[in-house]
Formats: C-alpha cells, sequence, structure tokens
C-alpha cells in the first residue's frame, strides 16, 4: 500500500462532462429500521476538525443530499483507494494513454489525500473507492406513457455507492465506484476526477458556483478544491448517519 504525496494545484481545462447517479440499496429495504443503529454523529477527521476557513466563504450543503441511511460519510480512516492500472506490460500507444490516465487520476487524488486521510492499495476487493477507467454504462429503461425505450444519452463519468454489512461486529458499510471513460486526458481527465472523488468523500451534491470543484455544469476553466467545497465536505461529516455503527443485536 502506499500513500500520495500531499499537493493542490490549480489547473484549467476547456470542458468537462460531469454526472452523477444515485444507486438504491436492497439492503436499506430489506433491514427494519428497528434493526439499524441509530443516527450518531462520528469524531471528524483530524484535517475537518482543524480546517476553519478565514475567508468565511460559506458552504454549499443545502445542495447536498442524504440517504436512508443518513448521509454518506466516512469513519475509518485511512479511506482505502484502488485506482485501475494497466495489466499487460506492453510497449503500446495503448497501454501508453492507460499509464498517462492511471498517473492523472492519481494526481486528482493527491489533491484531495491534502485534506482527507487516503491510502492506495493494489487489490480492488480491499478498497473502500475504487476508480476504473471505463465508459460507464447507460441504463435503458421502458417508459409505460410511451411503451418505447428511454436511452439516456452518454455520460463521461459517474459515481455510484452501495451498502454492504461488515462482519464482527456487523455495520452497515459504504463502497463507491467511480467510473471515468477512457477518451478523458489530461487536465479534463484532471478535473473530471477531482470533481468525482468529491462525490466519493460523501459530497453527494453539486454546487452553484462555478468557483467550486464541485460546480455542477461544465466549465471552460474548472476551478480547483475551493474553501467552499472542504466547508461543505466538514459541515457533511458534522451530520448523524447510521453508516459505521454497529447494527443492534438481541445483547446489546
Amino acid at each position: 500500500m502506499k500513500k500520495w504525496r500531499s499537493q493542490w494545484q490549480r489547473v484549467t481545462v476547456t470542458a468537462i462532462a460531469i454526472f452523477i447517479t444515485i444507486i438504491s440499496s436492497s439492503l436499506v429495504r430489506s433491514q427494519p429500521d428497528s434493526k439499524l443503529p441509530d443516527l450518531q454523529v462520528h469524531p471528524l477527521p483530524q484535517f475537518l476538525e482543524e480546517w476553519h476557513d478565514p475567508s468565511n466563504s460559506g458552504n454549499y450543503f443545502q445542495q447536498i443530499k442524504s440517504t436512508p441511511l443518513g448521509y454518506l460519510i466516512w469513519s475509518q480512516f485511512p479511506v482505502k483507494v484502488y485506482v485501475e492500472e494497466v495489466t499487460a506490460r506492453e510497449n503500446t500507444a495503448a497501454n501508453s494513454r492507460f499509464e498517462q490516465w492511471t498517473a492523472t487520476a492519481r494526481k486528482a487524488i493527491a489533491e484531495w489525500q491534502v485534506y482527507f486521510p487516503l491510502i492506495e492499495v493494489t487489490q480492488q476487493e480491499a478498497a473502500d473507492i475504487v476508480i476504473l477507467r471505463s465508459q460507464p454504462e447507460r441504463e435503458v429503461k421502458l417508459n409505460p406513457n410511451t411503451g418505447l425505450f428511454d436511452i439516456p444519452r452518454a455520460v463521461a463519468a459517474q459515481t455510484n455507492y452501495k451498502f454492504y454489512l461488515t462482519d464482527e461486529p456487523t455495520k452497515i458499510a459504504l463502497r463507491m465506484t467511480v467510473r471515468v471513460s477512457p477518451n478523458f486526458a489530461g487536465e479534463s481527465l484532471l478535473a473530471t476526477i477531482r470533481h468525482e472523488f468529491g462525490h466519493a468523500l460523501g459530497i453527494w451534491g453539486h454546487s452553484p458556483a462555478q468557483s467550486d470543484a464541485l460546480y455542477f455544469s461544465q466549465v471552460k476553466e474548472p476551478p480547483p478544491i475551493s474553501a467552499r467545497d472542504l466547508n461543505t465536505l466538514k459541515k457533511i461529516y458534522q451530520q448523524p448517519t447510521k453508516l459505521g455503527w454497529q447494527i443492534p443485536t438481541a445483547n446489546n
């Protein structure tokens, strides 16, 4: 395992498409509320606990969505991240593009590592957050009103979450998967993963301000992580959640 070197740098890009999909969980539906832990607040990770915005630039917490289990909050640190790498070590143009994609993804994640405890793992199944070089899938649905299939437009990046149960002790845990198109490269890729990784850390919504990394739409010059992004992340982690708390048993 390796930890990213802290870094935070400004980049500009011409255009970037950001999309986010919320995945409903059968786990929530299958557990009666009486068998779920109470909503509770976790201790803040060290940086967020110490973070104070000298500019008092505010936040966009009102834009953040919760879930039936509360806000999407990590409680075990460092959060483990897997970044997809090329497997065939052949000296080809395709492999070179893949390696550049992976290096740029790590650079974007390192920007967040300045503010949040992260560590890289080499096994995908061991990760809390998985970053894949993959074209996000489009979900085709039948429209009951028209009898026709609704085919959504292609997306360039997508972040999904799912809940699962851990053993000994039994807790509801979280796993995030970020898929980013192989067609992205350079500064566009850097800005895209910077944005999507903000979702993966729990910013499940978008900012209305172009000066924030989690701005909801395409901009000519995407910004770096802003004080408002960090203010919002801190506010999220001050909220109660059922995630990460032990599920009650007959003995407790």
